[in-house]
């Protein structure tokens, strides 16, 4: 009995950081005038990852399925959902990821850090009638908002481009411009 308890223990604190979500602290000045805080969530098992960014009303959550290729930003003040195709290339594995969060890489790298990859995505203003096309993930985080699909634009610049973009920039590494459709709502 005694070493069915003992075991139970061990296990339970060899599993707890498995399990745990990792805060990104995002601000630049220990959040005196910051932007807020990215926590991240990686799934292994069903090749997920999430990253909540809580700044007030910009506040935003993004999905990454690397299972289905498809990534999803729902954006709060807006109470919209973006979903588009992953461009792998700027991304991080998700194993790369998870190593990153893990030994806290990303943590203080802020604006002393290489500049992040920069995607941006023209958003079709037609709603998505078809959630399940993206997964079950992106269905569970999106069913019930206006989802709209957006095509990354290959080669584009903010500086020529003349709609209104909104910029979510996911832990240092990516900044993905979404522009045209619900970004001017």
């Amino acid at each position: 009995m005694r070493f069915t308890i003992v075991f139970a223990g061990l296990l339970g604190v060899l599993l707890v950081p498995a399990f745990a979500d990792y805060n990104i602290n995002i601000s630049d000045n220990n959040n005196s005038g910051g932007s807020g805080q990215q926590s991240v969530s990686v799934n292994n098992e069903h090749n997920v990852a999430n990253v909540d960014n809580n700044n007030g009303w910009d506040s935003w959550h993004t999905l990454w399925d690397y299972g289905t290729g498809f990534a999803a930003i729902r954006v709060f003040h807006k109470k919209a959902c973006i979903v588009h195709r992953m461009n792998k290339d700027a991304l991080p594995s998700l194993q790369a990821l998870d190593a990153m969060v893990k030994e806290k890489k990303l943590q203080g790298e802020g604006p002393r850090g290489p500049p992040p990859k920069g995607l941006m995505y023209s958003i079709n203003p037609n709603k998505v009638n078809n959630l399940e096309q993206f997964g079950k993930s992106i269905v569970g985080m999106c069913k019930g908002v206006p989802t709209y699909m957006a095509e990354e634009v290959q080669g584009a610049s903010l500086f020529f481009y003349s709609g209104k973009c909104f910029s979510v920039n996911v832990l240092w590494i990516v900044n993905i411009s979404l522009c045209g459709g619900t970004a001017e709502n």
